[in-house]
């Protein structure tokens, strides 16, 4: 390629010269977002479910004592991990697990447990808000026909607050494909390092990363998109039938006015 070409010919040129390279670090970026959220959100919910396990005079002292030092070791882990940054999380576990425990982990095994560990701090504490933002009446209810915290839990308060936590979950998501990048710090092959390969073989940073950033949108924009419509079928349709009895008709509703039913 001659020094004298023009921006968009060395875009060009290096996007057929380097696409698979590219295409392969969004993959792996993809790949450790998608797990990392996925496991981080079954660390949060694990934990939101435990920090709300309700203490009343029923509760035994063994009980209470067990579920104190359990709250007070799952805060020292969220406050850890959501007061320091993740490439420095990377750098302490990459290296840390190899020097004390011999144990050399995979680079991208390793982004997905630092992923995981990190997204789990932030969904535990969305999760216990999710849950604490239901109505306690809900929980009176179901503790009064019987049902255990466990059932009350994964029939009735998990299904609408993980609802409710959704556009939240999706935010996580998106951070998660963007804070990829740091991974590079451990040599993980993803985008950004890729990225900086590709870059370093022409000397051309700008127009390299011009279409990183591209990717990164193309990614966060379609993800963003599908989460939104993943949001709107859990909603349900606009419209709802409600069968009636031998005395009252069926009728149709409509959502309106901020969530109220009208006919």
């Amino acid at each position: 390629m001659s020094a004298d070409a023009s921006f968009f010919q060395w875009v060009a040129f290096i996007w057929e010269q380097n696409w698979p390279l590219f295409l392969r670090g969004a993959g792996n970026t993809l790949l450790i977002a998608l797990t990392g959220t996925i496991i981080g959100f079954i660390i949060g919910i694990i934990i939101g479910v435990i920090r709300t396990i309700p203490v009343d005079h029923n509760t035994t002292t063994l009980k209470k004592g067990i579920l104190k030092v359990a709250d007070i070791l799952l805060l020292c882990y969220i406050e850890v991990f959501r007061g320091t940054p993740m490439m420095v999380q990377a750098v302490v576990i990459f290296y840390g697990v190899a020097m004390v425990y011999g144990i050399h982990l995979n680079p991208i095994s390793a982004g997905i447990v630092i992923v995981s560990i990190n997204t789990g701090a932030y969904m535990a504490e969305i999760v216990r808000g999710g849950i604490l933002s239901i109505d306690k009446g809900q929980f009176e209810a179901a503790h009064a026909i019987g049902m255990t915290h466990t059932q009350t839990m994964t029939s009735i308060i998990l299904p609408q607050a993980v609802r409710n936590i959704l556009p939240a979950t999706s935010n996580e998501f998106v951070i998660n494909i963007k804070d990829t990048c740091v991974l590079s710090v451990i040599s993980i092959t993803e985008l950004f390092f890729n990225s900086k390969s590709a870059a370093g073989a022409n000397f051309r940073y700008f127009e390299t990363f011009l279409i990183t950033c591209i990717i990164y949108l193309i990614m966060t924009s379609t993800v963003t998109r599908i989460l939104r419509w993943l949001e709107k079928k859990l909603d349900g349709p606009s419209v709802y039938t409600i069968h009636g009895s031998q005395t009252v008709p069926e009728a149709q509703f409509r959502i309106v006015d901020g969530g109220k039913l009208h006919g």
